[in-house]
């Protein structure tokens, strides 16, 4: 018989599986992205945020020298053909995996702006050249490149532009100038990486580990969700990897961990863990259903439609508020917005939460409740 999990159960190893348990944080930024494979990423500000809460110690300029400097991680377009942070070395099987699919997926999206294929293959090599010869260039300057030779670049025809030749693998982003971030080729940005090669075969099986790795105990419509990917070929990576699953009941419904995370179980409770994830972070991302981890008459808090994603304080893997920051003179507010009125007991935590936010930023802050 399965072992049936309870809901504090179920949370509990999602908490460590995301690495948000100190007892499984990671020391560096890229050791973090390697374990959990992928990271949300459409806001580059947020994602680095949601490194400091799986880590120790890191400051911002530490993520931005592991992404820029030691090239340990890559920003660019992956899972459900959205931005993510994936590991350097991964780079090319997960292109190989995604780009056709997200390229075929956007079709009709490029006929609505204009952009035949004929159009993006031009795109490409006309950024391919340029970036090769000038280096690092922002968006802007890319669609200054593009337009003289007739190629539309208002609206969002220059974003899908980029997108098609970094799944392409001709691109991504690069380091960042001013605050704005750059284009580089790929090829020239990874060249002292040398990149794993996964068969067909192999693909479903290695992703399906990664996922249950940072997302366990989780179901493959959990999987499907999460990877973008049908839920046959879901289903087919779970049965891969199935004599190192132990099968499990969450919340009434089958699900699936790897064997290795069931000692995790055996730990006896510790301080309540209280964590400040940013907006669209990888834990609210991660299964069909956020069910689990915010009470239905407070989803809206977090999910209020549009495809935004608020940012969320956790405690003990369960949201019990959103918060917002604020400038106030020299320092940074973190305003929290409870659902009910907060536990005395998770003030001390959620005070060292927003110092340590304080000390990874660089800035002085403040705590309002």
């Amino acid at each position: 018989m399965p072992r049936r999990l309870t809901i504090e159960q179920t949370r509990q190893l999602r908490l460590r599986a995301q690495r948000l348990h100190p007892a499984a944080a990671q020391p560096g930024a890229g050791d973090l992205i390697r374990q959990i494979g992928a990271l949300q990423a459409q806001e580059l500000p947020s994602a680095t945020l949601a490194i400091r809460a799986r880590t120790h110690g890191l400051t911002v300029e530490d993520v931005r020298q592991a992404r820029e400097v030691e090239r340990s991680m890559v920003l660019t377009w992956a899972m459900r053909g959205t931005l993510h942070l994936i590991p350097a070395e991964d780079v090319g099987w997960l292109l190989a995996l995604y780009g056709p699919r997200t390229i075929r997926s956007s079709e009709r999206r490029y006929r609505q702006l204009g952009l035949s294929q004929e159009i993006r293959e031009q795109a490409a090599r006309l950024l391919r050249d340029t970036l090769t010869e000038r280096g690092p260039l922002t968006r802007a300057e890319l669609a200054g490149v593009l337009a003289p030779h007739g190629i539309p670049v208002a609206g969002q025809a220059m974003p899908y532009l980029l997108s098609y030749a970094a799944m392409q693998g001709t691109l991504c982003f690069g380091p960042e100038r001013d605050g704005d971030l750059t284009y580089v080729v790929l090829a020239d940005w990874l060249s002292a990486v040398p990149q794993r090669t996964l068969s067909d075969e192999q693909m479903p099986a290695e992703l399906a580990r990664r996922y249950l790795d940072a997302y366990g105990p989780a179901a493959p419509a959990d999987f499907a969700a999460w990877s973008g990917l049908p839920v046959g070929w879901a289903r087919a990576g779970f049965e891969s990897i199935a004599d190192d699953l132990a099968e499990v009941e969450a919340r009434g419904e089958a699900a699936w961990m790897l064997k290795e995370q069931l000692a995790w179980l055996d730990g006896a409770p510790g301080a309540p863990v209280v964590r400040l994830l940013p907006r669209y972070d990888s834990y609210l991302l991660g299964y069909t259903s956020r069910a689990f981890m915010v009470d239905d008459a407070f989803a809206r808090r977090i999910h209020p439609g549009g495809g935004l994603l608020h940012p969320a304080l956790i405690v003990d893997a369960r949201a019990v508020a959103t918060w917002r920051t604020q400038r106030q003179k020299n320092r940074l507010v973190i305003a929290v917005e409870p659902f009910k009125p907060l536990d005395p007991a998770i003030i001390p935590p959620l005070e060292a939460e927003v110092q340590d936010m304080g000390r990874f930023l660089g800035q002085e802050t403040a705590l309002q409740v």
